[in-house]
Parts: C-alpha cells; sequence; structure tokens
C-alpha cells in the first residue's frame, strides 16, 4: 500500500452510492437473534443502538424499522454522507470501535454488520462494554455467500479474500467485560442482483477497491465472463445470489 493510499477500512467511500446499491440487506432471522430476550424489544420500550462500521446504512435502516432509537458510527465521512441520503435521520458520528463517541451506559445494543473483523477485538470489547448499559448486548453479523451453488463458488475463486478476511473463518474473539457469546446461522436467502450489479458486488470488495487498476479491470472482467458463461447464470436477467448471516451475540453483565 503506498502511503497515500487510504486504510482498507476506508476504501469503500470513494465508492459509496455503487456500495449501498449492490451490498445485501440483513434477514429477519439475524435481527431476531440479536434483539430476542433484551429489555424493551418488543414493545415495552424502545431500544437504543449504535451501528458501528455503519457504512452506508444497510442494518442502521433495518434497526429503524424494528423501532430502535438508532445512532451511525463509521471512521469514513463519504460513507456517513451517502447514510444520510439513504437512511435520513439517523445521527452520525466518526468513529471506531474501539473509539466509540458516546456517553457510558447509553445504548443496549452495539451492533458491527461486515465489519468486526477490522476492529481490534480486546480493546473492542472493552469499548463496547463501556457504552453498553448494564444488560446490553454487543451484535456482529456476516452475510456470507453460499458456495454450495456451484457459480457461486466460481465467482469466490476469482475474488481471492484481502487478508485481513481470513478471520471470517473463525469464530470472532469477543472479551471483557462481555460474557456468554453465542452463535446462530439463519437459513439460506437470496438478494436478486442484474449480472451488471453482480459485478458491481465484486468491485465493492476491499481486496478489489483497493487493487491495481489493471488488475481490478481483470477481475471484474473475469466476473462478467463467468456470468455469461456459465449455466446457472447465462442469460439471466436477474441472478438470485445465495447467501446465509451468521450472527454473534455477547452480554454486558
Amino acid at each position: 500500500m503506498a502511503p497515500s493510499d487510504p486504510p482498507p477500512a476506508l476504501s469503500f467511500g470513494a465508492a459509496a452510492a455503487g456500495y449501498a446499491a449492490v451490498r445485501p440487506t440483513y434477514p429477519a432471522q439475524a435481527l431476531d437473534f440479536l434483539l430476542d430476550g433484551l429489555p424493551g424489544a418488543f414493545g415495552e420500550r424502545r431500544l437504543r443502538a449504535a451501528d458501528v462500521g455503519a457504512g452506508a446504512g444497510a442494518l442502521t435502516a433495518r434497526l429503524v424499522e424494528r423501532g430502535l432509537e438508532v445512532v451511525a458510527v463509521d471512521p469514513d465521512p463519504q460513507m456517513l454522507a451517502q447514510l444520510h441520503t439513504d437512511v435520513p435521520g439517523v445521527p452520525t458520528f466518526a468513529g471506531t470501535a474501539e473509539h466509540l463517541p458516546l456517553p457510558d451506559a447509553s445504548v443496549d445494543l452495539v451492533v458491527l454488520a461486515q465489519a468486526w473483523h477490522w476492529a481490534d477485538p480486546a480493546a473492542g470489547s472493552a469499548e463496547a462494554g463501556r457504552v453498553l448499559a448494564p444488560g446490553g448486548r454487543l451484535g456482529l453479523l456476516w452475510n456470507r455467500r453460499d458456495a454450495t451453488e456451484p457459480w457461486v463458488a466460481a465467482l469466490g475463486d476469482l475474488l481471492a479474500p484481502a487478508p485481513h478476511m481470513a478471520a471470517r473463518a473463525e469464530d470472532p474473539r469477543v472479551g471483557a467485560p462481555l460474557v456468554d457469546a453465542e452463535r446462530h446461522t439463519t437459513g439460506r436467502w437470496t438478494h436478486e442482483l442484474t449480472p451488471e450489479e453482480v459485478v458491481g458486488l465484486a468491485a465493492s470488495r476491499s481486496g478489489v477497491l483497493t487493487a491495481p487498476p489493471a488488475e481490478r479491470r481483470r477481475v471484474l472482467e473475469a466476473v462478467r465472463e463467468l456470468l455469461a458463461a456459465h449455466p446457472d447464470t447465462a442469460g439471466l436477467e436477474r441472478i438470485p445470489v445465495p447467501y446465509t448471516t451468521t450472527c454473534w451475540r455477547a452480554r454486558r453483565p
């Protein structure tokens, strides 16, 4: 990485609008798991949530739909600007999991979607514990393409994972003061995209965004060729991209 290049976690902002257009949302099953058992989760009172690493607000929007009082935190001002467009009315703050611009015991839920791998788990856990009210919860989510589909497996071969993504294969590390970590994986669900939107989905990955221009063009052209040639995707105007969502939750005593 050249000295003038942004850190990988800040690589998304330049493509914020495209990122928001093609990245999938999060299924109801995942939110049910994160909210189940929280005081007020089903109407007793309005829950307060911090969406950390919120990006353009895919999860923020789902939390707002559930009636939560939400603030969004992200290190990238361009992503937060896109969030203002897509999820108007949500307060936004520049920050990271390790440095949350929130008061002590101020929220019931701290959630990171596709973002905990950017955080230092010990510092992030301690900071989540600071801003969570007693009995509050840290929630972590990752959407994962279902590679049991042959064309999805071929797509994954083209999109070699960036080094920071290797930890996604393992359970995330969550530390003190958080306890009682639990895991849940949803059933399979699909996100429909046009072929060119699937190319845009590939382009939105940090490993592709930060690649040299020639390499980025090569990868995206290979994705186009795959979609045009594979028997499961050739000729389709809308391609159902299959996912499961793996979630973790841990409690603040």
